[in-house]
């Protein structure tokens, strides 16, 4: 693979870019330029603005790639003068123009139970530690679990109700990974996205954190989208 193509990863809510940890080392070793935002998560221009930063630091062809609310910051950031060349999903929201996280939260019903959320006075929303583990990343091992809600980052909570502009996957081609055992964002509203976008699908058992939990399935993808090549379906069970 081409040593010029640069890779951006992009990371989502209650987390920061130390979630791309197991990914960043396989790419490397394809000879991949990598590149890890740190979105400060105070609202959603403040976070488009620090990736089009990052990528004006690129130099050559790019694949631009956002697990969970990162995706919907990836489609906003891939302006024509970026030089983009693809878009990489990871268990990602994947926007329509206007349509905020909120909105497709509410296509799948929310679960029973008392919410995981925590909200303070200054308008940010985390994840109580102690829930954590079992809605985020309910297949990694326990102490990398605990070390992951130890070190989220809170998100501002106006940012769900942002409206992005006109989505860059309509003019990219792009990929997504579906996570079946996510328990954050529904699977079927994954899918959902994955369809209207008309993007390269494939998919893995495993909870939101599949980044990390299911690593060489996604750095497979995303070097399939450095590669500009389709990636095959793959079934997947809980």
């Amino acid at each position: 693979m081409a040593s010029h193509t640069n890779i951006v990863l992009v990371h989502g809510a209650w987390a920061d870019g130390s979630s791309w940890s197991r990914v960043i080392p396989l790419l490397l070793d394809l000879g991949l330029q990598v590149t890890a935002a740190q979105l400060p998560l105070t609202s959603f221009a403040d976070d488009v603005a620090v990736t089009c930063r990052v990528l004006r630091l690129q130099h050559g062809p790019t694949v631009l790639v956002g697990h969970s609310y990162g995706g919907m910051v990836i489609s906003e950031a891939a302006t024509p003068e970026a030089d983009v060349a693809a878009l990489v999903y990871i268990s990602g929201f994947a926007n329509e123009e206007g349509e905020t996280l909120g909105e497709l939260n509410a296509r799948v019903a929310a679960g029973s139970g008392p919410s995981p959320l925590r909200f303070n006075d200054a308008g940010f929303v985390w994840i109580d530690p102690v829930e954590f583990p079992e809605v985020f990343a309910h297949d990694l091992d326990p102490v990398q679990a605990r070390i992951m809600a130890a070190v989220q980052k809170p998100i501002a909570a106006k940012i769900f109700g942002a409206k992005p502009g006109r989505p860059a996957w309509k003019s990219l081609p792009s990929w997504y990974l579906v996570s079946e055992c996510d328990r954050m964002i529904a699977p079927e509203t994954q899918r959902f996205m994955a369809k209207r976008m008309a993007a390269a699908t494939s998919a893995v058992p495993g909870s939101h954190a599949a980044l990390v939990s299911h690593a060489a399935e996604a750095a497979r993808m995303i070097a399939d989208a450095a590669r500009a090549g389709a990636p095959p379906a793959k079934a997947a069970s809980c």
